[in-house]
């Protein structure tokens, strides 16, 4: 198989995008840090294919992927994407709020509009879009990155109801806490401290948890289209609603 990973440069993307190769199939994978791609390049050698873009950069999206042919692609993997800032909405950063729609959703679907009429035409495709749990439910200071994996829950159940007809499936992949990612440390803009106490004394799910899950999917025959998997590590469940007293 051909498959486009996109934010393969680290954490799930980079886990994805070496178990694909390790199986056997051709991996096109995106990213901004050309170094990244590069010695990725050097450690999974010619089944990986680097391509070099932001997939904010709608015109970017069109040159680089216009290189390749899409016509052969057979999954697209939606995987770029951020959190930025955990502070209350009415003292979060307003250029944070503009940046995770950017990532989440505009990258998203600029790069699921270029792909998808190739998957149509064949009359077959996979594309797995990565929410979370935060699109379903919402945490103090997940505000506009748990609106955005909302939005990427609703695309995909429209996608879905577009694509009847046609063999073209679409799963949304919805993860709880995962750690042993660049996740926190980009939440957090660098700060160690923040990013490491997320995870103290939990044993998350790990990017090879997300990365199995993707296989598991993609290895499903044509006529199974799994909506969506919702996963959580053990040590996380459902939190009751927060009630403030008056007292």
């Amino acid at each position: 198989m051909q498959i486009i990973v996109t934010g393969a440069t680290a954490g799930l993307g980079e886990q994805i995008a070496r178990d694909f190769v390790a199986a056997g199939h051709t991996v096109y994978g995106t990213g901004r840090r050309l170094d990244k791609l590069t010695a990725l390049k050097e450690s999974l050698g010619d089944c990986f294919i680097p391509l070099c873009f932001d997939v904010c950069d709608s015109q970017a999206i069109s040159k680089v992927l216009g290189r390749i042919d899409l016509d052969k692609i057979d999954v697209l993997i939606n995987n770029a994407g951020l959190a930025l800032g955990l502070e209350p909405a009415h003292l979060a950063d307003i250029q944070d709020w503009q940046a995770m729609i950017d990532v989440n959703i505009k990258g998203l679907v600029g790069v699921t509009h270029l792909v998808l009429p190739y998957m149509v035409a064949n009359n077959q495709g996979l594309i797995i879009n990565i929410g979370s749990t935060a699109g379903s439910h919402p945490y103090f200071g997940a505000n506009v990155y748990g609106a955005s994996k909302a939005f990427v829950k609703q695309f995909s159940n429209n996608l879905r109801a577009d694509l009847i007809n046609t063999r073209v499936r679409v799963t949304n992949i919805e993860p709880g806490m995962c750690g042993g990612t660049q996740f926190s440390q980009v939440r957090f803009k660098g700060d160690h401290q923040k990013a490491e106490a997320v995870y103290q004394g939990v044993e998350y799910l790990t990017a090879k948890d997300i990365s199995n899950t993707v296989q598991w999917v993609v290895s499903q025959p044509w006529h199974v289209n799994i909506n969506a998997i919702e996963l959580m590590p053990t040590a996380q469940t459902y939190a009751g609603l927060a009630i403030a007293r008056d007292i």
